[in-house]
């Protein structure tokens, strides 16, 4: 059962174990969504109503303001060629609201192989000690140029505070809404050859870093900072910055000001002084009106880091990562604290792998204040990471269903599931889909609720199969899916075989399930037929044979595993004791290009997507099954 407000009684844990939500438990979580009005959640599913395309719901009498500018009048039911979007419905009786109108499910890939690309770590000898938009250019070109590939994950690229010390990891931006400049390549910005003088040292200062054990981002950051300041104060009047900050609105606006009021305050908002805690403030306005060159610096950096992902997304389709939360002193937790619940974060209950349960630190959405505003810091995350992009990967899928939030001073043991109107959510995902003609990807690894895949599924959203995971062989998985071997918090499939990982875990007194461990890797060598001491690279490109026997849509390798890497990016349950997300690839990009095992995954995964397209151009086209997307849509 679950409450007005959506905290539900209990949860079951992977064993099925039932755990009752406490009374403390539920008092600190009504406390977090800061609501002392019991009817403010029937209030909030009134000031917005979600609807899919072709539907008669009965909303009339009424008048429908469209996007554009368009009224429609309609007596009773909503007519059935209204189009797509985000209008505003006012009744003859009672007060107006946001009405949302949705296809039904998001668009389909055809299918495809591709990489999996942690962007920092993929570095060429023209980077600054870390990879950048330009290198992923380079991947980009070589992947679909001469090895046939149609999509890049890439992590997620979302903005870390201009501060040092800089955020690693890319799952805890300061925004979900705007993208690193760390990532940008300096030689492609305007005016840098005409600034070589200046800026050669620095970029050999830059390309130094490459011969370090791990990315040093705070150096990165301060060079390019210097190169980029630079720059800045050489330019000169910019009509196409002029536009995209016209286009950009008061959300870059705001970015832009908490940029720059970081810059003088530090990166957390709750510390700054009272009169700059609020964005709608007007002393934040008087200081963004003095502070205006610094103000327009930081939208020129989102400017520039526009141009350069659509020059990459040309190139090859770019799947864009989407995490979970944000920074609760970042910028998006600024603009939308009146959203965000306070004294709580989202995490994951004890299981298996993790008997103290995860609290991951970022704060959620008050499900009855998000249907308040609309949905629209929703809308604008999802939009704004389908910028430029061919494809989106939600990170913890269930978050659209529901969140483990877990009380400030508790453990994870002590936390509660509250409920999401996945409904609607899912039908603004399927929106944003259409609109940017991209496909989605849900990641519903762990825990996952009966009819939550299900859901997904019938809104066009693909599932994730994982090697690691499956116990039934590949050719069992489902078509509607991405299929992998393993993901950046899981063992490569050297650190494995070799038992690197286990070795690293033990080390770091992280009490690794061993057991499982090994029957994981007697699994796979009986899987691809293989003596125990065969060599890595026939390992290797025999386990990603065995992938591609999956009818997925998707199939993606990892660039650790296509390098033979054993150390994965991130160890979770650590922080100081493992580099999480400062691991280079141990191989350029350069001879990544000449690589044989590359070349070898490539060919292995590719060949199956040839004769899957095969398939599909002669196989008679059908009526999709009443609720399914049509193939291919």
């Amino acid at each position: 059962m679950t409450d007005r407000w959506g905290i539900d009684d209990a949860y079951e844990d992977v064993t099925r174990t039932r755990h009752e939500t406490s009374a403390p438990t539920r008092e600190a979580l009504r406390a977090a969504m800061d609501e002392e009005d019991d009817d403010a959640p029937s209030r909030a599913r009134a000031a917005v109503r979600v609807v899919r395309q072709g539907s008669r719901a009965a909303l009339g009498p009424a008048e429908l303001r469209l996007e554009d500018g368009r009224t429609i009048a309609f007596d009773r039911q909503l007519p059935r060629d209204v189009p797509d979007g985000y209008h505003e419905l006012a009744p003859r009786v009672g007060a107006p609201f946001r009405l949302i109108i949705a296809p039904r499910s998001c668009r389909l890939p055809a299918p495809a192989w591709g990489w999996a690309v942690q962007l920092y770590a993929c570095r060429s000898k023209e980077s600054w000690g870390i990879g950048d938009l330009g290198d992923l250019a380079r991947l980009a070109e070589w992947s679909a140029g001469d090895l046939g590939a149609g999509c890049l994950l890439v992590n997620p690229l979302h903005a870390a505070a201009p501060v040092v010390p800089q955020q690693p990891s890319p799952y805890y931006p300061t925004s979900r809404r705007f993208l690193n400049p760390l990532y940008l390549r300096i030689e492609d910005v305007p005016g840098a050859r005409e600034a070589a003088v200046d800026i050669d040292p620095l970029a050999a200062a830059g390309r130094a870093l490459l011969g370090n054990q791990t990315i040093d981002r705070d150096r990165v950051f301060m060079l390019k900072s210097q190169a980029l300041e630079l720059l800045w104060s050489r330019s000169g009047p910019q009509e196409e910055l002029d536009g995209f900050a016209a286009e950009g609105g008061q959300p870059l606006q705001r970015f832009a000001t908490y940029c720059a009021l970081a810059e003088r305050h530090g990166a957390d908002w709750r510390a700054w002084p009272a009169d700059y805690r609020r964005p709608e403030s007007p002393a934040v306005d008087r200081f963004a009106a003095a502070a205006a060159w610094r103000v327009r610096f930081h939208q020129w950096l989102q400017w520039l880091l526009d141009r350069q992902l659509a020059s990459v997304s040309r190139r090859l389709t770019v799947m864009q990562d989407l995490p979970i939360g944000v920074d609760p002193g970042g910028a998006d937790a600024w603009a939308w604290q009146d959203v965000l619940a306070r004294g709580v974060s989202v995490g994951a209950p004890p299981d298996e792998y993790n008997t103290l349960g995860q609290n991951w630190g970022l704060p959620p959405f008050v499900p009855h204040r998000l249907q308040a505003a609309g949905y629209q810091p929703f809308v604008e995350t999802i939009r704004a990471t389908l910028r430029n992009a061919g494809a989106l990967r939600i990170d913890h899928a269930m978050g659209l269903f529901r969140l483990f939030w877990i009380p400030e001073g508790r453990g994870a043991a002590e936390g509660a599931y509250v409920r999401y109107p996945a409904n609607d959510l899912l039908a603004i995902v399927a929106l944003e889909s259409r609109r940017a003609g991209a496909y989605v990807v849900g990641e519903d690894l762990g825990t996952v609720e009966d009819d939550a895949r299900q859901k997904l599924a019938t809104n066009g959203i693909l599932s994730y199969r994982l090697l690691w995971f499956e116990s039934d062989p590949p050719e069992s998985w489902p078509e509607r899916a991405l299929a992998a071997v393993t993901t950046h918090d899981l063992p490569t499939i050297a650190g494995l075989w070799t038992g690197s990982d286990l070795e690293s875990q033990r080390a770091l007194d992280l009490r690794p399930n061993e057991a499982s461990t090994r029957a994981l890797r007697q699994r796979i060598a009986r899987q691809i037929g293989l003596a125990e001491d065969a060599p890595i690279d026939r390992v290797i490109e025999e386990t990603h044979r065995l992938l591609a026997r999956a009818p997925s849509r998707l199939l993606i390798a990892t660039l650790e595993d296509a390098v033979g890497a054993e150390r994965r990016p991130n160890m979770p349950g650590t922080v100081d004791q493992w580099p999480n997300w400062s691991i280079p690839l141990p191989t350029m990009l350069d001879e990544l290009e000449r690589s044989p095992l590359a070349r070898a995954v490539a060919s292995a995964l590719s060949e199956r997507r040839r004769s899957q397209l095969a398939e599909r151009r002669s196989a008679p086209r059908t009526r999709p099954p009443v609720g399914q997307p049509a193939t291919g849509s």
